[in-house]
């Protein structure tokens, strides 16, 4: 979920409890906050505990709530993970350390310190492209031992070494890349942390239940209609800003300012993410000339 702010760059909590009861409504039985797309590297620990709780109380009855506590700095993801325990997350999402580029046995002994300083279930982040280094599969297989790590989400694709980790353990794959949404549910992900479920995740819902149900046909043909929507938010520049354009374009909460180094989009490439999501078929969005 992105974090919501007023035109002066200040949080906007309110905004927040708004968008995640749409959001809830509209089909995703889950939220994360304070993630990437929360742009979590520009809130502070204070803002962070603030939106959690907002949403909490919007929808935690309804949803589960997970928590992104990562950092690169074990003490500190500690800190947060506690907090949010404390503010009453259901559960914690935490990214491999990025810029220091930690060898394997310290992205292990990362992960489990984490897992170890509060009751809540763990889901891992992995996604090499972002922070530099990815989680193994040897490492993940040994993380999957630990009784709070529970889940990892996906976004190395790597599928056959997802597929090697899942046939070996218990770990519960998510995608974490749009694109990949049904590839991994072919192998035996359950389900997607997604960017483009702020507009269709009744859409990627419904895709998912029929892959479940054994409809690979209508899977197929559900993943198809959402392409336009992916390569919209997802190929052309970072997602929250373009899932924050999107937004402001129908009038929903969450939509518009962003905190610098992101910028707002331009309105040439607005031009272009309008027409995009119209081919889509999203809500709100209307072909333009």
């Amino acid at each position: 979920m992105v974090t919501p702010f007023h035109g002066d760059g200040t949080l906007d909590p309110q905004a927040a409890a708004a968008l995640a009861v749409e959001l809830v409504d509209l089909g995703n039985d889950g939220i994360v906050v304070n993630g990437t797309t929360g742009e979590s590297p520009t809130t502070t620990d204070e803002e962070k505990d603030r939106v959690l709780r907002a949403v909490l109380d919007a929808v935690g009855n309804r949803a589960h709530v997970i928590a992104g506590v990562g950092t690169y700095d074990t003490r500190h993801t500690i800190e947060s993970a506690r907090a949010a325990e404390k503010a009453g997350a259901h559960g914690l999402l935490v990214v491999t350390p990025y810029y220091n580029k930690p060898p394997q046995d310290g992205l292990r002994a990362h992960f489990t310190a984490v897992a170890d300083a509060t009751g809540l279930p763990v889901m891992l982040y992995d996604i090499p492209g972002r922070t530099g280094v990815a989680i193994s599969t040897e490492s993940l297989l040994r993380l999957a031992e630990h009784p709070q790590i529970v889940a990892n989400k996906d976004a190395k694709g790597d599928l056959f070494g997802a597929q090697q980790v899942m046939s070996r353990c218990e770990l519960v794959y998510y995608s974490g890349d749009d694109a990949m949404n049904l590839p991994l549910l072919a192998i035996g992900a359950v389900g997607a942390v997604s960017v483009t479920g702020h507009l269709v995740a009744d859409r990627i819902s419904a895709m998912v239940a029929a892959h479940e149900s054994g409809d690979v046909d209508l899977a197929r043909e559900l993943n198809d209609e959402l392409v336009p929507v992916t390569e919209a938010i997802m190929t052309r520049t970072q997602g929250v800003i373009a899932v924050k354009a999107a937004l402001e374009h129908q009038g929903r909460p969450g939509g518009g300012a962003l905190r610098m180094p992101l910028l707002a989009m331009s309105p040439a490439d607005r031009k272009i993410l309008v027409q995009t999501l119209a081919d889509g078929g999203v809500p709100g969005f209307e072909s333009v000339a």
